[in-house]
């Protein structure tokens, strides 16, 4: 992916990223990886599985896949072991290679180094990033130093300047007291201003629905994409779309709707069909 000039729109660098203007993105939440406390499964069994999840992605009609490690729960903060970050690169880009969609990293909790160093060995367009500016108290603890810095001349130092960085504002599962006086509209603004590529905004908790009086306040706050992070439904994904450039899904397109299970090939479609009524 070739980097966004500073004058193009968020509807241009939202394109640029994913193929389309009013993207839809989809998770995939690997299985607990080695190491972790849930870990049960072979490298084999888990790419298998998050295989046919980003297929069943594909084929419903989503833009763009976005992998995390999110059963490796109870999470580390920033620094995961070598072993998380070699499966990760073999996942993606196992993932990468067998579907043709741009394809992102996350790696929890705000391990971003780690998921930029999986992003460049796999071949992947884009990061999604927790603790980019700005410090919160996560329930892992607390996120004390804004990553921008750091991430920025990481990303630099090894080559991966063409990996866009989304990064999450007022990250969901945390608390915000330290920053309460700091209106997101401004820390929308600083982030963009530190050099993210686009704005992540999220419900209190993984599938918890978007304010949407926050996301139009992110929206005008900036000329980055703004993407929905957390809990659209069918029901409301023509609204996030209204205002959003980009909506991420997980739970709602998983059998059941719960994170934990597989994707749902019929509940994919019907988000997919709601979300293209809308927005050709």
């Amino acid at each position: 992916m070739s980097r966004s000039n500073e004058r193009d729109t968020a509807e241009e660098r939202t394109e640029r990223l994913f193929g389309r203007r009013k993207a839809l993105i989809g998770m995939v939440h690997v299985g607990a990886l080695p190491g972790t406390p849930r870990h049960d499964r072979s490298l084999d069994a888990l790419l298998a599985q998050a295989g046919a999840d980003a297929e069943a992605l594909r084929t419903a009609g989503f833009d763009a896949i976005l992998v995390e490690n999110m059963h490796d729960v109870p999470y580390l903060r920033r620094e995961v072991g070598p072993e998380i970050v070699a499966c990760m690169s073999i996942l993606v880009r196992g993932i990468r290679e067998s579907v043709d969609l741009p394809v992102g990293v996350q790696i929890l909790a705000g391990a971003n180094r780690a998921a930029l160093a999986v992003a460049q060995a796999a071949g992947a367009g884009f990061i999604r990033a927790e603790g980019f500016s700005y410090a919160a108290v996560a329930d892992e603890g607390l996120l004390e130093e804004a990553d921008a810095g750091p991430l920025l001349r990481y990303r630099r130092a090894i080559g991966a300047d063409d990996v866009a960085i989304l990064a999450d504002v007022r990250k969901k599962h945390s608390a915000h007291a330290i920053t309460a006086d700091v209106p997101l509209e401004e820390q929308v603004a600083t982030m963009e201003f530190m050099g993210a590529d686009g704005v992540v905004v999220t419900g209190s908790a993984t599938g918890a629905p978007t304010d949407q009086e926050q996301l139009a306040g992110a929206a005008g706050a900036s000329g980055l994409p703004t993407i929905v992070g957390s809990g659209a439904s069918p029901e409301s994904i023509g609204a996030l779309l209204d205002a959003a450039d980009a909506v991420i899904v997980g739970s709602s397109v998983k059998d059941g709707g719960h994170w934990t299970r597989p994707v749902a090939l019929d509940r994919a479609r019907s988000f997919c069909e709601a979300a293209r009524n809308r927005h050709p």
